[in-house]
């Protein structure tokens, strides 16, 4: 196995979040990290890259209304 550097595993673990949790709760979840390692705009724009502003937002509605069902009744 191949040592990764930290910028390769971070990278792995934004993506890895993003596939698992979605946008909206990544995002919520790396914001209680403000001084991380590595180059978050970097590994930002890899994660991202193939997404628009309508995906995106469209995931997070999608979270927030799955949230919504499941915790707001």
């Amino acid at each position: 196995m191949e040592t990764q550097t930290l910028d390769q595993i971070n990278k792995e673990a934004v993506e890895t979040l993003y596939r698992e949790l979605g946008v909206s709760r990544t995002i919520r979840f790396l914001r209680q990290y403000r001084l991380g390692k590595g180059n978050y705009v970097e590994i930002k724009r890899e994660v991202f890259s193939n997404k628009t502003v309508e995906d995106i937002t469209g995931e997070i509605l999608e979270d927030f209304l799955t949230f919504a069902r499941r915790y707001l009744r």
